[in-house]
């Protein structure tokens, strides 16, 4: 009998706490809200943000742009017009300029503390990077990196072993902090209409610990990498920097972006800048012409997930092939300039 009484007790008890926890969550979802770090460009700013206010929209709490620069105002004009931004914080101080890590981490924890975020987003690009991590250590959370997808207030997916396996995260942690594959979330609209109230941002000391020297950036009239609908790559097998050139012919052709896999960055035949791959440009534009390269994972990590994939190579075995939609078996000396010819 004592038994069965206390199998009662406790099934009573098990029964008994499962409203409390109903209504603990609730009140979790309701204040949810999302800080996103726009990086400046001058008086614009990185596109990337788009993508990242896209991840950020699909919480349900409210979403605020972050605008740190000695051009922030100019910038934050363009912000408020994003739509999904709720509000945009401006710290107009040239302390915050190209993206210093010590300065723009401590205005992001302020704001986090002023303005209760749950969730702190930002592009996986070079400035999100350098700056999300340290941002992680000051707010003792543990930093989710390239997120692909987003399940849920504490669960999210990203790519694991360069991308060859998909890992879904739960986090624990009250804070989230998260860098987002920007080619993964479709950019967010901007629009006349969209009119977001900005305001400044509260002063902190933010004491620089590096000093900025110079950028050193490959110019070009071409489309820009990133955000090009049509990206033209070439590899190893282009053999040199002279023969690299038919590359930029049919990119000029077709109005491509250029890129380049590792062995021919590493080889001297273009500037690092055009690297894709798993270290360099991850990229997913509506056609990719894969152009001498083999296909190695590291490669294909920064651009399997183009919509169309073209590629040309002598060696039919070639692990690009597996993934390609459209394949040309064939010398590319004679293949390529036979395309620039004809188009």
């Amino acid at each position: 009998m004592l038994g069965l009484a206390t199998r009662r007790l406790l099934t009573r008890t098990a029964f008994a706490a499962p409203p409390l926890s109903g209504r603990f969550y609730a009140v979790q979802r309701f204040n949810l809200s999302s800080l996103v770090f726009v990086e400046t460009k001058g008086s614009g700013f990185d596109e990337g943000a788009l993508n990242a206010i896209t991840a950020a929209r699909k919480l349900s709490g409210p979403v605020t742009a972050v605008v740190a620069g000695s051009e922030a105002d100019a910038t934050a004009k363009a912000v408020a017009k994003i739509d999904g931004v709720s509000k945009v914080v401006v710290a107009k101080d040239a302390v915050y300029d190209h993206a210093l890590p010590e300065t723009n981490a401590s205005l992001l924890k302020a704001l986090q503390e002023k303005e209760n975020a749950t969730h702190i987003f930002a592009p996986h690009s070079a400035a999100g990077k350098n700056i999300m991590p340290r941002l992680a250590a000051l707010l003792d959370a543990q930093q989710i990196s390239d997120i692909i997808a987003v399940e849920g207030e504490d669960t999210f997916v990203r790519p694991v072993y360069a991308g060859n396996a998909i890992a879904t995260v739960k986090t624990s942690d009250p804070i989230k902090v998260l860098t987002v594959r920007t080619t993964s979330f479709p950019a967010a609209s901007v629009s006349d209409s969209a009119s977001a109230s900005v305001e400044a941002a509260p002063a902190i000391e933010a004491k620089p610990l590096s000093k900025w020297l110079k950028e050193d950036v490959a110019k070009s009239d071409r489309p820009d990498l990133a955000s090009a609908k049509r990206v033209v790559s070439g590899g190893r097998a282009v053999k040199s920097a002279e023969g690299f050139k038919i590359i930029y012919q049919l990119a000029d052709k077709i109005g491509a972006g250029v890129g380049a896999s590792r062995a021919a960055v590493d080889a001297g035949y273009c500037d690092n800048s055009l690297q894709v791959g798993q270290t360099g440009r991850i990229v997913a534009p509506e056609l990719y012409i894969a152009i001498g390269i083999s296909g190695a994972i590291q490669h294909l990590a920064g651009m399997k997930e183009s919509k169309v994939i073209v590629a040309i190579n002598k060696d039919a075995d070639a692990p690009i092939f597996q993934i390609a939609d459209y394949g040309l078996v064939g010398d590319l000396f004679t293949i390529v300039p036979e395309l620039v010819e004809k188009i």
